[in-house]
């Protein structure tokens, strides 16, 4: 079958070869949870707050659970349904994000190893994409305060998407800004929302196992604890000739007809 990646306008039969094995792709990665600490305990606690100001019973553990990930509107009308008015929406998610942004106050920690395996990245010229469900402005201030400027080919954000996790509309938008299938991409992300979503989209998903066990993430293709537990060769081995553009199309029965 027709491999996807080739490009045949390339007219460089070396650079074809390589798109079309293991040596070409891309790289998506979450910031908080991958890159970054997440503290979802001060999550919870944003969401609590803006449910006393609006005057709404505070949200179930299990609930707060499964808002995590998505977009601050997409959590209000969906999970919690406090409200379907469109400017109602708005206003209560760019609060819940102010309250968030004043409690964490601008701290920020990179996750062990986390900057050398970016590096380590850059030198083999992977191409790198951050996708966060925070504002654009936020992203861009967090990855500015740990020095990682110029670390990232692009930056999605909650702006760029309608939906975040685990609607796979967020990491399909990336790998499109990064020039990519989504079959040659590998997402890094923290949790099953994520793992979900990058399954999806149909691209192999490493889950980073911080604010989530190990045995909770065993859909992911591959769980590690930290990212210096991985190499480049871990990502191309993740990328090889077993990828959906190599597979041969299912062979289709045609209906045998009785000659009259």
């Amino acid at each position: 079958p027709r491999n996807r990646a080739d490009d045949a306008s390339l007219n460089n039969p070396l650079l074809r070869r390589e798109r079309m094995g293991c040596g070409w792709l891309g790289v998506i990665m979450e910031w908080e949870g991958v890159v970054v600490e997440e503290d979802l305990s001060l999550d919870r606690k944003a969401w609590r707050a803006i449910a006393e100001e609006e005057g709404k019973s505070l949200p179930p553990a299990f609930l707060l659970k499964r808002a995590a990930g998505m977009k601050n509107e997409q959590a209000i009308s969906e999970v919690l349904c406090w409200s379907r008015d469109f400017q109602h929406i708005k206003r209560m998610a760019k609060r819940k994000e102010d309250l968030y942004q004043y409690m964490q106050r601008g701290t920020y920690r990179l996750l062990p190893g986390s900057r050398d395996f970016v590096q380590a990245l850059k030198r083999y010229k992977v191409p790198i994409s951050v996708a966060s469900t925070r504002p654009r402005r936020i992203t861009e201030r967090a990855i500015e305060a740990v020095g990682m400027e110029g670390f990232f080919d692009e930056v999605v954000a909650a702006e760029d998407v309608y939906r975040g996790k685990p609607d796979p509309e967020m990491f399909l938008y990336a790998a499109e800004r990064l020039g990519f299938i989504p079959e040659r991409c590998i997402v890094f992300g923290s949790s099953n929302s994520s793992v979900e979503a990058a399954h999806d989209a149909r691209m192999k998903c490493v889950a980073v196992a911080g604010t989530h066990p190990v045995f909770e993430l065993g859909a992911a293709d591959l769980v590690v604890k930290r990212l210096t537990e991985l190499s480049v060769v871990d990502l191309k081995n993740l990328a090889d000739l077993d990828a959906p553009e190599f597979q041969a199309p299912e062979p289709q029965l045609e209906e045998s007809r009785e000659e009259d």
